[in-house]
């Protein structure tokens, strides 16, 4: 079970976490574009205020709440999807022409697949699929010919790319 800690206290989560949430954004907003001139004091008092009146409705508080929860995982999707595609890369090593585009591609389609099942969403469609391909009585028979005609054309490939370049 998880740990009690102050942030979780219905005080912290509902008023006072959105209350300096608009404040320093509103007081950030008003310091750069000095609407209200060079007066800090009048800044500060300016943000007290609305952040005040933000806490006490309701709906408006909601709203920025589920956007926050949105922007932080819509972060980490970005950030996951970024370290995945620096592993595709290989960092100094250049994907080129029609590698990088299936690369892109395969590295979309499974970070899709990764926050349906992070989620817990279940496409019946996807497990119909999977069952299918998988889990029927020639599947085995399937998959071992593919991947064994797969592993023959890669060394085709590759034989014939080092004798071309070589020769």
């Amino acid at each position: 079970m998880a740990e009690v800690t102050f942030l979780s206290n219905w005080i912290v989560a509902k008023f006072i976490l959105p209350f300096l949430l608009v404040f320093f954004i509103l007081f950030a907003i008003l310091e750069k574009t000095k609407v209200l001139g060079e007066r800090h004091q009048l800044n500060a008092f300016v943000s007290f205020i609305v952040g005040l009146i933000f806490v006490g409705a309701i709906f408006p508080k909601e709203v920025v709440g589920n956007l926050i929860l949105f922007l932080t995982v819509a972060m980490i999707v970005v950030f996951v999807t970024l370290l995945l595609w620096g592993f595709i890369s290989g960092g100094d090593a250049k994907l080129e022409g029609w590698v990088k585009k299936l690369s892109g591609i395969v590295l979309i389609a499974a970070v899709i697949i990764a926050i349906f099942w992070a989620v817990g969403l279940r496409v019946e469609f996807l497990n119909n699929l999977v069952d299918f391909l998988f889990y029927s009585s020639w599947s085995g028979t399937f998959w071992t010919n593919v991947l064994f005609i797969g592993a023959i054309a890669i060394a085709i490939a590759v034989v014939l790319k080092t004798k071309g370049s070589s020769g």
